[in-house]
């Protein structure tokens, strides 16, 4: 074997070859270093003197399916220049590893395409040297998101475990990439997020986020030119969540023949009109659902009027629209309603920025369900710093249907 394929093929250079041997399958190549190119590896001196050597395998790329390793007694030596005696440096590997560097880069490729576990069980190295190898990778590619190029951001939070525990997200509209991961949620968890901002000198020109009082005085305080953008999203959840408990509300006070007809119809109370489908009889059994309630068929009209507010040609118009809708929603005496009209009245000037800055947090819900998927996919994540680097990385991840 010469020192040329030693180069090429694991990434060794400076090295001379010594001699192979074959043992249960697998392959190991016993290289040593010449006394010439010995050098201090504190103050890279020439001038070192041998004192002994300590000898250690590293784990490379693998040859076929045969693991393969490479054997080196690494010197010791004693430098004139600094007086001290330690082992020279390796630089094929890095400092407490085991393996080379050119099998670190090939685990990191393999994990873009397998799991931990797939890519741990064809290298033959436990699970955790391979997680090691990944969350060094993303730390080093993701771990400081460069912030200097934000122009519109959304902030949301998503919760990551049981118990309330929850982490705060920062995403660049404009390239679908997480920049920020903050622990907690509220005005808190943005806290780190500011400092580094302020730092970056970037200039933010909008923030979609939902109406979050916590949320918006955060964002008043820190980007107090930004323009703040109240999502569709949220807004209609909002409402969806009120009209929820207006049927559960019914429900409970119906008669069997009425519990009948309100069973299931909550899905139908909650999806777009333009969606409901024909071959199911949806739209029958939703007018059946709303014929036996007047505040319930009103709150739903009102409900789906409200998602109209999005699709007006001009900001002046969308503004005299909120307005009619407004007083219709009072003057149908219903509570929900009336609650929900004081609800869009106090936001009303964030809904109407939406003319001028047109960006909502559906991106960033996309990526909360990545990170969902992504979560199952790993039955849960007991390293939370791994976590937020998977997180930061997630929109170079595509999921497909198999099968």
């Amino acid at each position: 074997m010469s020192t040329s394929l030693l180069y090429h093929g694991f990434g060794i250079i400076g090295y001379d070859y010594v001699r192979t041997d074959y043992q249960d399958g697998q392959i190991h190549f016993t290289i040593s270093q010449p006394k010439t190119s010995l050098r201090c590896p504190a103050c890279g001196s020439s001038k070192v003197s041998p004192r002994g050597s300590v000898t250690r395998t590293f784990r490379t790329l693998p040859i076929g399916s045969r693991h393969t390793f490479v054997i080196l007694p690494i010197p010791r030596v004693a430098c004139e220049a600094c007086n001290i005696v330690r082992q020279v440096h390796v630089p094929f590997a890095d400092h407490r590893r085991t393996y080379t560097k050119a099998f670190e880069r090939y685990a990191s490729d393999m994990c873009q395409k397998q799991t931990i576990q797939d890519v741990a069980r064809h290298l033959g190295v436990s699970w955790d040297v391979i997680k090691d190898i990944q969350k060094k990778d993303l730390k080093r590619r993701f771990g400081k998101p460069k912030l200097k190029e934000l122009r519109r951001i959304a902030i949301d939070e998503i919760a990551v475990a049981k118990g309330h525990r929850y982490r705060t997200l920062v995403m660049d509209l404009d390239t679908g990439a997480v920049v920020f991961v903050g622990e907690g949620k509220g005005a808190d968890a943005l806290k780190p997020f500011w400092k580094r901002l302020k730092s970056s000198r970037s200039k933010i020109e909008a923030v979609a986020m939902d109406m979050s009082p916590a949320y918006f005085e955060a964002v008043s305080t820190n980007l107090p030119k930004a323009a703040i953008v109240f999502d569709r999203f949220h807004v209609i959840k909002l409402f969806n969540d009120k009209l929820s408990e207006l049927r559960r509300s019914l429900y409970h006070n119906a008669n069997q023949q009425q519990k009948k007809v309100l069973k299931g119809s909550r899905w139908l109370l909650l999806k777009a009109s333009e969606h409901l489908d024909d071959t199911r009889n949806e739209q029958d059994r939703l007018q059946q659902a709303l014929a036996l309630n007047q505040p319930l068929l009103t709150a739903y009209y009102l409900k789906e009027e409200l998602r109209l507010f999005w699709d007006k040609p001009t900001k002046g118009v969308a503004k005299r629209f909120l307005k009619g809708w407004l007083e219709r929603a009072r003057a149908s005496g219903i509570k929900i309603l009336i609650t929900m009209a004081k609800t869009v009245e106090s936001h009303m000037e964030g809904l109407l920025t939406w003319y001028d800055h047109r960006i909502s947090s559906g991106p960033m819900e996309g990526t909360n369900n990545k990170i969902k998927t992504m979560k199952r996919q790993a039955y849960g994540y007991r390293d939370m710093e791994f976590f937020e680097l998977k997180i930061l990385s997630i929109h170079e991840a595509k999921y497909a249907l198999v099968g």
